[in-house]
């Protein structure tokens, strides 16, 4: 909006095309205000921060678990990526994940987390801990870089990681892009290849189709957190009737972000496998999610 009519033209475009950078599907009209020059600055800052940020290993795995509803037991986490500056403290993912996906650095972000998971399980192997499945989260930036997969299975033979004990959580918006189904379906094929587990995430987050379930070969879906605010009887047939759905196909179901206990109540109730959520635990650092873990089967 211009105020001002005698502003320098070069300023008003400068100002128009920074705006235009923050234009996405859900905020498809963005307007250039103080805040937004705030929050350039501020992503300014953050990128210039990321390499050394890598090098100096300050991005930590954090991890949630995942816990089966019919055995009580955990069968999975999915793994977090923290970012905890010795400077500025502790960085909301917010504030860097959509900022790294626009520039493209999310890639490297993406395979060091993967690394770290890697380093992760092989420490638990050596230890002869029980393994239990790790999920890491997989850019949709990754699929425009040519035979990426290769570069993870690199490193998961690097650190002898047997197979199904990672999965990639691809996200929702991923799939419903109509050019690219079939590099998808061949990335997936990819994955099982080489031992991989693919997950579909954030399902009913956005407008979902069931299509989905039906063009991609995944081992499990993750039902958004969105689906779980508010509690009505019509949720819950909405639920119920996926879960019913998604065993007839023989795809595991995951219920993320769950807090309380009548949630789980009907989740039982409608035969969901896997939950995740507060009503379990926070996503702990990786030492913490240690200890928690072995305390959790000691009280089980």
């Amino acid at each position: 909006i211009i105020d001002d009519p005698d502003m320098d033209i070069r300023i008003i475009q400068d100002r128009a095309r920074t705006a235009a950078g923050y234009q996405d599907e859900g905020n498809q009209c963005v307007f250039y205000d103080n805040n937004l020059t705030e929050k350039v600055n501020r992503e300014m800052k953050l990128d210039t921060l990321f390499d050394e940020s890598i090098q100096n290993g300050d991005f930590k795995l954090y991890l949630q678990p995942k816990v089966s509803l019919e055995t009580n037991e955990i069968c999975g986490a999915e793994a977090l990526v923290r970012w905890i500056h010795p400077e500025y403290g502790a960085i909301y993912p917010s504030d860097f994940i959509p900022l790294f996906e626009r520039n493209g650095k999310i890639c490297r972000l993406d395979i060091y987390m993967f690394e770290e998971v890697c380093k992760l399980v092989h420490q638990w192997k050596e230890e002869g801990r029980k393994l239990v499945p790790i999920s890491v989260n997989l850019s949709r930036r990754n699929i425009g870089m040519g035979n990426f997969v290769q570069n993870y299975v690199e490193i998961k033979e690097k650190y002898d990681i047997p197979d199904s004990l990672i999965e990639f959580e691809l996200t929702e918006s991923l799939f419903f892009n109509t050019q690219q189904i079939q590099i998808v379906k061949q990335i997936i094929e990819e994955m099982h290849a080489h031992g991989f587990l693919c997950s579909l995430d954030d399902f009913g987050f956005g407008y979902s189709s069931l299509a989905l379930l039906k063009e991609f070969d995944v081992d499990t879906i993750k039902l958004d957190r969105q689906f779980f605010l508010g509690d009505s009887d019509k949720m819950w047939k909405v639920v119920g009737k996926l879960i019913s759905l998604a065993k007839e196909l023989g795809i595991h179901i995951v219920a993320e972000g769950i807090e309380t206990p009548e949630q789980l109540i009907c989740l039982k109730e409608n035969d969901c496998d896997m939950v995740q959520g507060y009503i379990y635990s926070k996503p702990l650092a990786a030492l913490d999610f240690k200890k928690w873990f072995d305390t959790y089967g000691r009280e089980k």
